[in-house]
């Protein structure tokens, strides 16, 4: 474990397998930590297959620091992502990522597409039901209770307990925030999800997946996912000029089923705890 300065932000981060490998950067869903069950187990499978696996946790998630500079949480992410691969001197990266992981994935290969050379992503977040649940989810509880009871209620939210636990600067952050603009940073973060008829998804237009010209494979949605649309994969794979389309490793109920599991790290449970069921596709992709 490690921590790092990227654009004033302090990212905390690991790298696992052997220093000579190649790099591949391993990016997860929510708001949730790199240490998130199903997450490092997957690192691992890769490392095990010959990569020197970077695991990182996003701005606003796990230890890492935050900022509401952006024009968006995913553009933080993105450029984070892109300035830590930087900072750490990485060349010819793969990217992988599930759910948000996924569309940051996506759009840290458009800030250095010269640098990455595989994608391979999964549950691709998208239509109008499922974007505008993110846009609750990641903004709406903040709107809240900021109209309420100012920063103080926005640092005391359950969303914000983990990340103010890893990292205390987080709460400091949070009560330096002047509340009206605060607010106002929300609303703009909130409609950064709308669901748009010329992309499938949010923070990617036409012109930046025509920049994906490296090799990247997407798994197919399920059909009853209504959080990471069938058609929101199937958009991305037709725009993307160099992709491979395949079906995932588990049945179409996934999502709904794993959504039922208890979020629990110390017990190894979670939403992600069945992704290293997709390790064997994904390397089998990413054989020369």
């Amino acid at each position: 474990m490690a921590r790092i300065d990227v654009d004033g932000l302090e990212i905390d981060y690991e790298l696992i397998g052997d220093e000579n490998a190649p790099p591949l950067m391993l990016t997860p869903g929510g708001r949730y930590p790199r240490d998130t069950a199903g997450v490092p187990e997957l690192a691992r499978i890769f490392a095990d297959n010959g990569y020197r696996v970077l695991m990182w946790d996003r701005p606003g998630c796990g230890a890492s620091d935050i900022a509401f500079t952006a024009p968006s949480e995913s553009v933080m992410n993105a450029e984070a992502g892109a300035g830590l691969i930087r900072a750490l001197g990485l060349k010819d990266i793969t990217l992988v990522g599930g759910s948000a992981g996924s569309r940051i994935s996506l759009m840290i290969g458009t800030r250095m597409p010269e640098n990455v050379k595989k994608i391979a992503v999964w549950w691709l977040s998208g239509g109008a039901i499922g974007l505008a649940g993110l846009a609750w989810f990641y903004c709406g509880d903040q709107v809240a209770a900021c109209s309420k009871g100012g920063m103080e209620a926005v640092a005391a939210l359950p969303s914000w307990a983990d990340q103010t636990a890893r990292n205390p600067r987080i709460r400091e952050i949070l009560l330096r925030q002047d509340p009206d603009t605060y607010i106002a940073t929300m609303q703009k973060w909130a409609a950064a999800f709308n669901y748009r008829e010329d992309t499938p998804m949010p923070g990617l237009t036409e012109t930046d997946f025509a920049k994906l010209t490296m090799p990247i494979l997407v798994f197919r949605s399920g059909k009853s996912d209504m959080a990471h649309t069938r058609r929101t994969s199937e958009w991305v794979n037709e725009l993307l000029p160099n992709s491979t389309f395949r079906e995932p490793p588990w049945d179409d109920q996934e999502w709904n089923y794993v959504s039922t599991f208890p979020m629990d790290s110390a017990n190894r449970r979670g939403r992600f705890e069945r992704w290293p069921l997709i390790a064997p596709d994904v390397l089998e992709f990413l054989k020369d």
